[in-house]
């Protein structure tokens, strides 16, 4: 019984498990800092925000800013029992819900204007214009709203009017009253992700034909364009497992309570934040003209490159 005790109620396990906050508290500030710097960088030009792709790109960094600020929130809660009215915890379920789909559908807009711009280059400023930009960021909004419509609509149907003043701890399970109700969500969620994996997955392969045809300039550009494809298409894998994950901890819990705090704090790192970090990497640093705009304005106009024209 000591040992019991010593694993799962002293202070071992409460040393370790804020080690693991404090970890995750460093790297989402430092995720964080880079997505506001890069947030800053794209208001600061111009080019950048009547762009599609940049416009796009923005886009993904201010959902993985909200995603990364809740999730953090919510995992603080769960590691220091925090409670708060269900009706609280339901507003920053439609928040995550929302934005879990924003990232991965804005990933395959931002693949099929790379497609436009590498396959139907001629029709690239009449397809990928501003206005039409504007109108893709709502309508990405739009189908990303559905399956939380769908979920929510069966939970209201089922919960009960006290449900909604009891206090809790915050979670996602909190608004699956049945069983049947998480299988909904998953395959809700597992049609989304197929349509956009395969959307991509053609895209990679009509670009690879283009770039295997086009010479010089064209073809490093070409291949260029489809790194980035590649790219998109293993952060869209990385949350496409994510969905996966709470049917994986809900069966490690029935089995061992210290495994399924490992696997659980394993998936956070690898399928929550790690997708959310790649973004920058894609579009940030690896975008000649956005890096040295950040570049730029990181180090306060100190950096110069006369081949960048800061006036375009």
């Amino acid at each position: 019984m000591a040992d019991n005790n010593s694993l799962v109620g002293g202070q071992p396990l409460l040393r370790k498990l804020n080690y693991r906050v404090i970890l995750v508290q460093v790297l989402v500030t430092l995720f964080l800092y880079i997505n506001f710097l890069l947030i800053t960088t794209f208001f600061m030009k111009h080019f950048f925000y009547t762009t599609m792709r940049y416009i796009f790109f923005a886009n993904t960094l201010v959902s993985d800013c909200l995603i990364l600020i809740f999730t953090n929130t919510l995992l603080i809660m769960s590691y220091f029992p925090f409670t708060i009215q269900t009706w609280l915890c339901l507003i920053i379920y439609i928040v995550l819900s929302l934005y879990t789909f924003v990232t991965p559908v804005t990933l395959t807009a931002m693949t099929l204007e790379r497609f436009v711009a590498i396959c139907m280059p001629l029709r690239h400023a009449e397809l990928c214009s501003t206005r039409r930009a504007l109108h893709c960021i709502l309508i990405i909004h739009g189908l990303s709203s559905i399956p939380c419509i769908v979920f929510l609509s069966v939970f209201f149907a089922s919960a009960t009017h006290s449900f909604y003043s009891q206090d809790r701890i915050c979670s996602v399970e909190a608004f699956t009253i049945h069983r049947w109700q998480g299988h909904l969500r998953s395959a809700i969620s597992q049609f989304y992700f197929s349509i956009m994996f395969i959307t991509i997955v053609i895209s990679y392969i009509k670009i690879m034909k283009v770039a295997k045809a086009a010479s010089g300039e064209n073809k490093k550009s070409t291949w260029k364009g489809l790194r980035t494809v590649i790219l998109h298409a293993f952060q869209l894998l990385l949350c496409l497992i994510q969905l996966w994950c709470p049917v994986i901890e809900a069966a490690i819990l029935q089995i061992d309570f210290m495994l399924y705090i490992d696997v659980r704090y394993f998936n956070y790192i690898t399928f929550i934040l790690v997708p959310r970090c790649l973004s920058p990497l894609i579009y940030g640093l690896r975008d000649d003209k956005f890096f040295l705009a950040l570049k730029y304005y990181a180090l306060c106009g100190l950096y110069k490159k006369k081949s960048y024209d800061f006036s375009s």
